[in-house]
């Protein structure tokens, strides 16, 4: 998931691909508590990807404000 990928989505799309993702994270975060996580770099994976949204989100945001 790249920048330019997620500028194309509208903000409803954003924020449900970050609930997806968050709770994605959460069982990440358990599956390492509980010793069965095998790809320990998926949890950096999703945490930058949650940057990300948040960032275009915030980006989006201030575009509207300004406009209006």
């Amino acid at each position: 998931m790249n920048a330019k990928e997620l500028n194309d989505k509208t903000p409803d799309q954003l924020r449900d691909e970050l609930v997806a993702l968050k709770k994605e994270a959460f069982n990440l975060r358990f599956q390492q508590a509980t010793s069965q996580l095998e790809n320990t770099a998926r949890i950096r994976q999703v945490r930058r990807n949650v940057a990300r949204i948040k960032t275009v989100l915030n980006q989006k945001a201030a575009a509207a404000a300004s406009d209006a």
